[in-house]
């Protein structure tokens, strides 16, 4: 996802000269095509994210169209203060970048496990938050938030996340996509661990289960009319998230819900409200922390059956 954000960006910058992009010391490999070719649009603003977002906030205030750019927690969780206060408080054009969500650097342990970032973003007023689960949604993403008004999260994977749609004509900020029909269950998905979705969703086949599957790359605003339609129609819906299951993806449809009598039993799949304790690869800790395919499998299959 990552080389396909540059990219677009990129491609964007150079026709938008108010585009700039504003790394906190990190992420060169990739990001030299857009100092290359955008060179008086880049900066770096070492390793200070706290300074990076405040320079964003300004650079915004005077007409700029800023991404900021780091990995994992850092440009969020360390400068939640300056999102807050210098960018969501005036509206400001600020695009925030992380590149890891979930447990994509679970190697280097919990400060580097992104797991509340959603939860944690969304509760800020007039701060959507996007979530892409494969290449394409990735890039018509980084399309729709230079051109949607104010402070935007844009949480990616790392690289090598598989593709799901060929092309996406419609993409809107706010909607969620239909990847496949279903009965009996709806299994509603953001973000990367999509992949996972699609391992569950062939394990279920093999069990007689065929699920609506639909991915939301907007979790803030959310696609209420899919779910409000989901809730009357299925027996099930499940949200998986690479996510703490308190106050993230799983929530946000939750909070849609609470205002109806659905026919739908509500599943949340993520992080039991807890950290990580372990490190190992993003696979690993997926299976250890119940969000693998195989569980996201066995769960439906124990309700359906």
């Amino acid at each position: 996802m990552r080389d396909t954000f540059v990219k677009t960006l990129v491609k964007l910058a150079k026709e938008n000269k108010n585009i700039e992009l504003v790394t906190g010391d990190l992420g060169f490999g990739v990001l030299k095509p857009f100092w290359e070719e955008c060179p008086d649009q880049f900066t770096n603003a070492g390793i200070a994210e706290q300074n990076m977002t405040a320079v964003a906030a300004g650079m915004a205030l005077e007409g700029k169209i800023v991404f900021t750019y780091s990995i994992g927690n850092f440009p969020t969780l360390r400068c939640l203060e300056q999102i807050r206060n210098d960018c969501a408080y005036h509206k400001a054009n600020v695009k925030v970048v992380c590149v890891g969500g979930g447990f994509v650097y679970g190697s280097l342990g919990m400060s580097h496990h992104a797991t509340e970032d959603i939860a944690i973003l969304r509760a800020l007023p007039d701060v959507a938050v996007i979530c892409p689960a494969d290449l394409v949604e990735a890039e018509e993403a980084v399309k729709a938030i230079v051109d949607y008004p104010g402070t935007v999260y844009l949480r990616l994977g790392r690289g090598g996340e598989k593709r799901i749609h060929e092309s996406i004509p419609d993409f809107k900020i706010g909607k969620a996509i239909k990847v496949q029909d279903g009965s009996k269950v709806a299994i509603f998905s953001t973000g990367a661990i999509f992949e996972e979705v699609t391992g569950a969703n062939d394990i279920l086949k093999q069990n007689g289960i065929i699920p609506a599957i639909y991915t939301f790359p907007s979790v803030k605003p959310i696609d209420s009319d899919v779910i409000k339609h989901c809730a009357q129609e299925f027996d099930y819906i499940i949200t998986c998230e690479e996510h703490n299951i308190t106050g993230g993806f799983g929530s946000a449809v939750a909070e849609v819900l609470s205002g109806l009598a659905p026919k739908a039993k509500l599943v949340k799949i993520g992080l039991n409200d807890t950290y990580s304790t372990k490190v190992g690869s993003q696979k690993y800790l997926r299976a250890q922390y119940g969000i693998s395919d195989k569980d996201i499998a066995k769960t439906i299959i124990d309700l359906v059956k």
